[in-house]
C-alpha cells in the first residue's frame, strides 16, 4: 500500500519528537551548550503537546486558568523582565558562549537565530500545521546532531558548517513555507482565525487564547470593553469600516463585483467588531481572509506586524531579530525564493486575481519604544542589504501582477487600546466620533484649499521657534485648469478619518529641510528628526536618539529609509482635522496617535512611493469631476522601463504639528496665498478649521487664569 504524504509527515514528526525527547536526558555538552539545547528541547516538546491538542480538538476543553498559564509559559522567556538571560537575546548568548570559549561570535548568533525560529513555531502548533512544525523540528535535530558528533572529539562544529545547515534548510524548504504563506493571504478556505472570530463564544475569555497569540490585561480589558457596547454601536463601527472599503472602489471606478475576497487585519480583542465586518463583506459578495503576522524569518517577521496579532511580548526582541534572514541571504537564495513566490501565486491565480485588498483596523495607545542597537545582533551587510531591497522590489512586482494593482483597494481605521491610560473609554468614544465626522463639511473646505493650490507653482513650508523646517515643494503644472487638478480631496473612505489634501510633488525643484521635534513612526520614536531633500531625494538625515551620530544614521536608514540609500518625497499633504489635533492635545496622547490619525493633524511629508504606487495610469477624479494629474514623479516614471528602480515598497508619513508651523504658502509667479500662518488656517472659507484650535486656546487661557 502506498504511503500518503500526511502519513509520511506523521512518521517524520514522530521520529523527530522521539529524538528531541531523548535529547533531554543526554549530557553530551557542559555549560551554555547544555543549557541552550535543554531549553530548546523543552520548548519544542511543550509546543508539540499544544500541536497534538490542537489536532485532537482537546485544546478547546481547557479551562481559562489552564489556557492563561499555558500562554504565559510560551512567552515568559522573552518578556522584558526575563530577556537579559534568554538565549533569544543576542547580547546574552554571545556573552555566555564567549565566556565559556565556545566557538566564535557567529556561532552564538546562528544559535540565537535558531532559538528565534523555534519560537516562531507557536502559530503553527495552534493551527495544527504538522508539516511546517516537523521540518523545523528536523532542522533542530540536525544542528544538535552536528554538535553532538563534534563533542566526541571535544570540539564544536565550525560556525560556517552550522550556517550551511541553516542555508540549505531554508532553501530546500522554501517551496513548503512560501506557498503556505501565500495561501494564507488569498485563500478564504484557510479559516483558522476566521472561525475563532465567527464561531467562538466571544463572551467567554477563553477565545482570546485559542490563536496562540500573547495575551495581556490590555487585550482582556479591550475585549471586555468591546463586549460592553451595544449591538447598534458594534454595527455602526463595522459599517464605518466596511463602507469605507466599498466606497473606495466606487470612487476609484474599480470593479468590486469582480472580487471574491477581502483581507481583514486587526489586533486581538476586537473580534466582535470583526465578526460584524465579516458579515458586511459577505453581503458585498466577499469572503474574509484573516491571516496572522509573520513569525518566521523566511516569511518576513520583524518590527512591523502585518496581519492579525496579539500583544507584543517584547519589542526589543523583535528589533534584535529583524535582520535574521541575513544569515542565509545571497543571490542564489533570492533567485530561488522569487521563483517559488511566482509559482505559488501562479498556482493560486484565480484566488489572487479575486483578492480585493486589505481592510485594516489599527490600534494605538501602546507605550512608545526606542530600541537598543546591539552589536551582537545579526545585521545586514552591504551585500545582503542590497539583495534584501532587490527581493522586496521584485516580490512586489510579482504580487502586483497576481493581486492586480489597478483593481484592488483598501481601507484603514484606528481605535485606542486600554494601555493608552485612565481615559481609555473617553478616548475610545471620541475616536468613534472622529471616525464619523461629516465628510461633506471637509470636502467643501478642502476644495477651497485645492483651488488655491492649483494656481501655485510650489509650496513653501517654514517651521516656527526651534523647528528648523525650511522646505520648498515643487508642484506639477496643470495644463487644463477646467478639467485637471494637482491635489486629491481626501475625505473618509479608504483613509479614515477625514481629512487632508495631498499631491505627488515634482522632485526637481523640491529642496530644503524637514524637521520635527518628536515623532513616532511605525512605533519607533525619533527625537529631533531632520531630513534634507535635494531635488526631491533625501540627501542627508539625522536625529538625536543616540549619543553616537553613526547609530542615529543607522537607525534612520534601517527604519525610515528601509535600507535604501535614498528615498524620494512621495507625497506632500495638508492635514485638516483640527478636531483630531485637539483630541490628541486634550488627552496628551499626541505621541501615541497612529500615522493614520496623526497625518491629519498638520502638514505631512511621505518619504518613499507616491500614494498612487503601481496605479499611476488609472485615472482618478475629485468630487468636482476634475482629474488628479499629479499621480507620479520622476522616479515612478521609470516603471515602464525598469520597475525595480521605480518603486521602494515603503511610504512613511512625517507630520509637523500646527503649533510648530510659521507658515504654509502657495507661491505663484506674481505672489503667494497663505494656507496657514502661525499655526492657523487663513484662506477665506476655511475658518471653521480653526474652531477646535480656538477652543484649545480658550481652555488654556481659562486654566491660566484659574491658576
Amino acid at each position: 500500500m502506498t504511503e500518503t504524504y500526511d502519513e509520511l509527515i506523521d512518521e517524520r514528526y514522530d521520529l523527530a519528537m522521539s529524538r528531541i525527547r531523548q535529547m533531554q536526558h543526554e549530557e553530551a555538552f557542559g555549560g551554555p551548550l547544555l543549557s541552550f539545547f535543554g531549553r530548546c528541547s523543552e520548548f519544542i516538546i511543550k509546543l508539540s503537546d499544544i500541536l497534538e491538542r490542537s489536532c485532537s480538538g482537546s485544546i478547546r476543553k481547557m479551562s481559562l486558568e489552564e489556557l492563561a498559564i499555558q500562554n504565559h509559559m510560551l512567552y515568559e522567556d522573552i518578556l522584558p523582565e526575563n530577556y537579559d538571560t534568554s538565549f533569544a537575546n543576542p547580547d546574552y548568548i554571545v556573552s555566555e558562549f564567549a565566556g565559556a570559549g565556545i566557538g566564535d561570535r557567529k556561532m552564538a548568533q546562528y544559535l540565537c537565530f535558531l532559538y528565534a525560529e523555534i519560537r516562531g513555531l507557536i502559530p503553527y502548533a495552534f493551527e495544527a500545521n504538522k508539516e511546517i512544525f516537523t521540518i523545523y523540528a528536523e532542522l533542530y535535530v540536525e544542528i544538535y546532531t552536528s554538535f553532538r558528533l563534534a563533542a566526541v572529539e571535544n570540539t564544536v562544529p565550525d560556525s560556517e558548517s552550522v550556517r550551511d545547515i541553516i542555508y540549505w534548510f531554508e532553501s530546500d524548504n522554501c517551496d513548503i513555507i512560501i506557498p503556505a504563506n501565500v495561501s494564507d493571504k488569498v485563500d478564504a478556505a484557510n479559516d483558522f482565525l476566521r472561525s475563532i472570530v465567527c464561531e467562538e463564544d466571544l463572551t467567554d475569555d477563553r477565545f482570546l487564547y485559542f490563536s496562540g497569540e500573547y495575551v495581556t490585561d490590555n487585550e482582556i480589558r479591550c475585549a471586555h470593553f468591546i463586549n460592553s457596547l451595544s449591538e447598534e454601536q458594534i454595527q455602526s463601527m463595522a459599517d464605518t469600516f466596511t463602507e469605507g472599503y466599498r466606497i473606495g472602489f466606487v470612487k476609484a471606478g474599480k470593479p468590486i463585483d469582480k472580487k471574491t475576497s477581502a483581507n481583514i487585519r486587526y489586533s486581538l480583542g476586537f473580534e466582535r467588531v470583526v465578526r460584524a465586518a465579516v458579515e458586511n463583506f459577505k453581503k458585498m459578495g466577499l469572503d474574509s481572509v484573516i491571516y496572522r503576522a509573520a513569525s518566521l524569518s523566511l516569511t518576513g517577521s520583524g518590527v512591523n506586524r502585518i496581519g492579525f496579532y496579539g500583544a507584543i511580548p517584547n519589542r526589543q526582541y523583535d528589533y534584535d531579530h529583524k535582520d535574521d534572514a541575513a544569515v542565509y541571504m545571497d543571490a542564489d537564495f533570492v533567485t530561488r525564493k522569487l521563483e517559488v513566490l511566482e509559482a505559488a501565486y501562479r498556482e493560486r491565480i484565480v484566488l489572487a486575481n479575486g483578492h480585493a485588498g486589505p481592510a485594516v483596523m489599527e490600534v494605538f495607545g501602546e507605550k512608545p519604544f526606542t530600541p537598543v542597537v546591539k552589536e551582537s545582533a545579526i545585521k545586514q551587510t552591504d551585500k545582503t542589504q542590497k539583495l534584501s531591497v532587490e527581493y522586496t522590489a521584485k516580490a512586489s512586482e510579482i504580487i502586483n501582477r497576481y493581486i492586480i494593482g489597478e483593481e484592488r483597494s483598501f481601507t484603514i481605521i484606528a481605535y485606542p487600546v486600554p494601555e493608552i491610560g485612565d481615559d481609555y473609554e473617553k478616548i475610545f468614544a471620541d475616536t468613534v466620533k472622529l471616525n464619523t465626522l461629516p465628510y461633506s463639511k471637509y470636502e467643501k473646505i478642502q476644495q477651497i484649499m485645492i483651488d488655491t493650490l492649483d494656481k501655485a507653482d510650489y509650496v513653501e513650508i517654514k517651521g516656527k521657534g526651534e523647528n528648523e523646517t525650511d522646505l520648498k515643494v515643487a508642484l506639477h503644472p496643470v495644463d487644463d485648469p477646467a478639467h485637471q487638478t494637482k491635489f486629491e480631496n481626501c475625505v473618509a473612505d479608504v483613509n479614515i478619518p477625514v481629512g487632508e489634501v495631498f499631491t505627488s510633488p515634482q522632485l526637481t525643484g523640491t529642496n530644503g529641510v524637514l524637521n520635527v521635534s518628536k515623532v513616532y513612526l511605525n512605533g519607533l520614536l525619533y527625537n529631533n528628526l531632520k531630513v534634507t531633500f535635494t531635488d526631491g531625494m533625501i540627501s542627508d538625515y539625522s536625529c538625536d536618539n543616540y549619543e553616537n551620530e553613526d547609530d542615529n544614521r543607522k537607525f534612520i536608514k534601517e527604519n525610515l529609509l528601509h535600507k535604501h540609500e535614498s528615498l524620494p518625497l512621495g507625497e506632500f499633504a495638508i492635514g485638516t482635522n483640527t478636531t483630531a489635533y485637539k483630541m490628541a492635545r486634550d488627552y496628551d496622547i499626541e505621541g501615541l496617535l497612529p500615522i493614520l490619525i496623526g497625518e491629519k493633524t498638520g502638514p505631512h511629508f511621505a518619504v518613499g512611493d507616491t500614494c498612487y504606487s503601481h496605479e499611476e495610469d488609472v485615472k482618478v477624479y475629485n468630487p468636482d469631476g476634475k482629474e488628479i494629474i499629479a499621480r507620479e514623479n520622476e522616479v515612478s516614471q521609470k516603471r515602464k522601463s525598469d520597475a525595480g528602480a521605480a518603486y521602494f515598497q515603503c511610504h512613511t508619513d512625517i507630520t509637523i504639528p500646527y503649533d510648530e508651523l510659521l507658515y504654509i504658502r502657495a507661491v505663484r509667479v506674481d505672489g503667494y496665498d497663505s494656507i496657514i500662518e502661525d499655526g492657523r488656517f487663513t484662506l477665506p472659507g476655511c475658518e471653521a478649521l480653526n474652531e477646535p484650535l480656538d477652543e484649545m486656546r480658550d481652555m488654556h487661557i481659562t486654566i491660566q487664569k484659574s491658576s
